[in-house]
C-alpha cells in the first residue's frame, strides 16, 4: 500500500510533500515526493490515562468509536473493573480488547480496593501485582493513588512499586494537592507521572521534580485550561489524556480536541503533537507507530493543522476509520456481573435527627475535588430530608456487594428541583450512588438499579429513563453509539430536573471516590480525604 499526501515530521519539525509505502504492517519507505493531495499525515493520538469503563463500553466497543477521532492507543487502566471483580476483571478487559486491533496498555491496578473506608468486591495484594506485572499484557503500575500509603512507607505499598521496578515497568501516580516535601518522597519513591494537578502552580512544581504531568480533560475533569499554558516551556515532559469520558463525548471527540484547542492558543504545532503522539509512546515504551521507517504503521490523515478532522486512521497498516465510518467490527462479550442485592424500602434513607447544622458535600464543577461546608438542616416529622429550595440534596450510597443499610450524606450544587438520578459507575468501588429531592424518588432510582443489575437512570415520578450495565455493573452490552444516545436521553432527563453541572453522572460517579478530597461519601459513611477518617454528618 502507498498513500501520499503532506507529511508531518514531529521529530524533525518539517512537513513535507511525500509518499508513504507500507507491507505487512509495517512503514517500509518514507520518500519525498511532489503530488497534488494537500491532506496531512501524521502519527495517531494516544490517550495517556484513561478507565475505560468509565466510557461504559467494553473496550472492543471504546475502539470502535476512538478510532473515529485517530485515536491508535491507549494507556488504559482497568483500576474500575478490578474493583469489581479483581484479578479475572483486568483479564477479561484485555481478552475483549485483543480482538480489535486499537493499542490498549492495560496496567496492573494498584489499589484495590482504594482504601479500606469502603467496600469493594475484590482485592488485589502485593502477590496479585506481581503476577499481573509479569504478564506482557501489562504495561505499567496503574496509578498509586494511595499517596498517604507511600508517604507512610506501608509495606504492600512499597511491595508494589518495588514489583514494578523490577519487572522495570513504569509506575503511574495520583496525588491531587501534593506539594513540598511530600510531593518529594512521593516522586522518590519512584513514581514517574501525575494526571491529578488542577492547579498551574501545583503542576509547575512537579515538573520541575522530573515528574510527567497529564493533562486531563475528561467528562466531569477538566484541567486542561489551566495547565496547558506549562506545554510550551515543558512539551518533553506533558501528554494528554480524558481519564473518564462518558459515551456521548466519545462519539463527538477525543484527543484530537485537545490538539485543535492546544494550537488556537497559538502553541507550537510541533510541542502539541509531540504531547499528543510521541511522549506516551516512549514513556511507557508502546508498541506504536511515530511515522518512521520500520515502525508498526499507525497513523492518521487529517484534513488540516487547525481542526484535526480526521478522515482516515490506520493501525498495522490496516484502514480502521474513514471520514466519520468506523471499520472495527463488533464482537460478542460475555456479561459478568455480580450485582447481588435486595430491593430497598424508603425508610432505609431516612435519617432520625435533632441536628440543626449538617456538613454538607459542595461539588465543583469541572473538578473531582469537593469542599466540605455546613448548613441548616431541614427536618420533618423528626427527620432529615433534602432542602431542594436552598439545593442541599439528600445523597446516598448503597452496597452492591451485600445487604446492607445505605448511607446518608447532603451535597450543594446537583441543583435538582424534582426527581432523582443514581448510577452504579461510583468510583472506586462501584457501590451505587444516588441524589434526590426525596426519600421516595431516591428509593425508585436505586431499586431501577438494583433491577437493571447495574446502570445510570434518571427518574420523576412515573417518569424514569435509565441505561443498563451489565458487565460488572459498569459497562454496557449495547453498541457504542446505542449506549451513547441512551446515555444522552439520560443526561438531558437529568438538565430537565435542574441540574445545572454540565456532567451530572460523571460528577456525581467522583462524590463516592474517597482518595480525592475532601468530603466525601462511602457506603461505610462520611469521609474527609483531608483527615483520611469518618466525620459525622450532623454538627450541632
Amino acid at each position: 500500500m502507498q498513500i501520499q499526501g503532506q507529511i508531518v515530521d514531529i521529530a524533525n519539525q518539517r512537513i513535507y510533500s511525500g509518499e508513504i509505502t507500507v507491507a505487512n504492517g509495517k512503514i517500509t519507505s518514507i520518500i519525498e515526493k511532489e503530488h497534488e493531495v494537500k491532506t496531512f499525515i501524521l502519527p495517531g493520538f494516544i490517550d495517556a490515562h484513561i478507565h475505560i469503563e468509565s466510557s461504559m463500553l467494553v473496550p472492543s466497543e471504546f475502539a470502535r468509536l476512538a478510532v473515529l477521532h485517530g485515536t491508535v492507543g491507549t494507556i488504559s487502566d482497568p483500576h474500575e473493573i478490578a474493583n469489581v471483580l479483581g484479578k479475572e476483571g483486568v483479564y477479561y478487559m484485555i481478552e475483549n480488547s485483543k480482538q480489535v486491533p486499537l493499542k490498549f496498555h492495560f496496567g496492573a491496578p494498584s489499589c484495590v480496593p482504594a482504601t479500606s473506608f469502603e467496600t469493594a468486591g475484590a482485592v488485589i495484594d502485593s502477590d496479585g501485582i506481581k503476577e499481573l506485572l509479569a504478564s506482557p499484557d501489562i504495561h505499567y503500575l496503574a496509578e498509586m493513588m494511595n499517596y498517604p500509603g507511600v508517604l507512610f512507607e506501608d509495606e504492600e505499598v512499597m511491595k508494589k512499586i518495588a514489583w514494578a521496578k523490577h519487572f522495570n515497568k513504569p509506575v503511574d501516580g495520583h496525588a491531587p494537592g501534593l506539594r513540598g516535601e511530600p510531593i518529594k518522597k512521593y516522586i522518590a519513591a519512584g513514581i514517574t507521572t501525575d494526571h491529578e494537578c488542577f492547579t498551574y502552580e501545583e503542576a509547575k512544581e512537579k515538573l520541575s521534580l522530573g515528574m510527567k504531568v497529564i493533562i486531563r480533560e475528561g467528562s466531569a475533569a477538566k484541567n486542561f485550561d489551566a495547565l496547558v499554558d506549562l506545554l510550551p516551556d515543558n512539551f518533553e515532559n506533558m501528554m494528554f489524556c480524558s481519564d473518564d469520558k462518558h459515551p456521548d463525548d466519545l462519539i463527538v471527540s477525543h484527543i484530537n480536541a485537545l490538539c485543535t484547542r492546544a494550537v488556537a492558543k497559538g502553541m507550537d504545532l510541533f510541542k502539541v503533537l509531540q504531547v499528543a503522539c510521541v511522549n506516551p509512546v516512549h514513556h511507557y515504551n508502546m508498541n506504536v507507530g511515530l511515522l518512521q521507517v520500520n515502525d508498526a504503521a499507525d497513523f492518521i490523515v487529517v484534513e488540516d493543522l487547525v481542526h484535526f478532522k480526521v478522515q482516515k486512521t490506520f493501525i498495522n497498516g490496516n484502514l480502521v476509520a474513514e471520514n466519520g465510518i468506523s471499520f472495527v467490527e463488533k464482537v460478542a462479550f460475555e456479561t459478568p456481573n455480580n450485582f447481588n442485592i435486595e430491593k430497598k424500602d424508603v425508610a432505609d434513607f431516612e435519617v432520625v435527627s435533632k441536628a440543626e447544622t449538617i456538613r454538607v458535600i459542595e461539588a465543583l464543577e469541572g473538578q473531582l475535588i469537593t469542599n466540605e461546608i455546613h448548613c441548616k438542616s431541614m427536618i420533618q416529622n423528626g427527620k432529615l430530608v433534602s432542602d431542594v429550595a436552598n439545593d442541599v440534596l439528600k445523597m446516598a450510597v448503597v452496597n452492591r456487594y451485600r445487604n446492607e443499610k445505605p448511607a446518608i450524606a447532603f451535597i450543594k450544587n446537583f441543583g435538582l428541583k424534582q426527581g432523582a438520578i443514581a448510577s452504579s459507575v461510583a468510583h472506586d468501588c462501584h457501590n451505587i450512588v444516588v441524589v434526590g429531592t426525596s426519600d421516595e424518588e431516591i428509593c425508585k432510582a436505586v431499586n431501577l438499579l438494583i433491577e437493571n443489575r447495574g446502570g445510570v437512570c434518571a427518574v420523576n415520578g412515573s417518569e424514569a429513563k435509565s441505561l443498563a450495565l451489565p458487565v460488572a455493573g459498569i459497562m454496557s452490552d449495547q453498541d457504542g453509539w446505542e449506549a451513547g444516545r441512551l446515555y444522552q436521553e439520560i443526561d438531558e432527563m437529568a438538565k430537565s430536573l435542574g441540574s445545572p453541572l454540565k456532567a451530572p453522572f460523571m460528577t456525581l460517579s467522583f462524590m463516592a471516590l474517597l482518595v480525592i478530597p475532601d468530603l466525601k461519601l462511602s457506603d461505610k459513611g462520611l469521609f474527609s480525604g483531608k483527615s483520611f477518617e469518618f466525620v459525622n454528618l450532623e454538627l450541632n
